[in-house]
Order: C-alpha cells, then structure tokens, then sequence
C-alpha cells in the first residue's frame, strides 16, 4: 500500500485567514468537486511563497466564491494573496490518476492537468 497523489488545487490564492478560528481550510465547493477532494477530508497545503507546508481538513465555502480561506493556527503561516497547493492523497494498492486543476488570480477553474 502507498499513499499517492489523488487531488490537486495548483496555486491557488489565500483570500482570508482567520488565526482566532478553531481550524481548517475554508475551499468554494466547485473546485472541491473538479479534484474530489471531500468536504473533511485532511489535506497537505504547501504555501509556495514562502516554503510553509501544514495539513489540516476542509470545509466548503460558498459556491462560486472563489475563497480559500486558512483557519486557526496555520493561517499564522499563510498571508492574504500568498499562492497554495492544495493536495489529497488516497492509500492505495494501484496507481491512480490525480485529478488537477489549475486555477486563475481569482481561484476559478482554468484547466485540468
């Protein structure tokens, strides 16, 4: 068994933090929806302009918003505009295809990998 790659959000942009929250990643559901990635689900966020990586789980935003929101503790390790990789990971006996998706400035749907 091998824990493999099976979702991705590619840089997507914070557009809130919240440190005095109890935690999680806030994500609008249809970007949810073109990665699998589940409402819960425990996700590797790598912030690509400064280095930090945390894990925490998802909660969906509202639909259409656009918002990648970082909650509690790791938004101390994220500012507002900073670019993400969201990752899910599955733990599987066989090679799988991820699905990633690229996003634009504002965190709409741009392509599939």
């Amino acid at each position: 068994m091998r824990f493999v790659l099976r979702g991705k959000i590619h840089r997507a942009t914070i557009t809130e933090r919240h440190p005095d929250y109890i935690g999680s990643i806030v994500i609008d559901p249809l970007l949810l929806e073109k990665t699998d990635i589940w409402p819960g689900e425990k996700v590797l966020v790598s912030d690509a302009d400064n280095g930090a990586r945390f894990e925490t789980y998802v909660f969906e935003g509202e639909r259409g918003s656009g918002t990648i929101s970082v909650n509690g503790g790791a938004a101390h390790l994220v500012k507002e505009g900073h670019k993400v990789i969201i990752m899910s990971f599955e733990l599987t006996d066989r090679p799988i295809k991820p699905k990633v998706i690229f996003v634009d400035d504002k965190n709409g749907y741009v392509k599939d990998l």
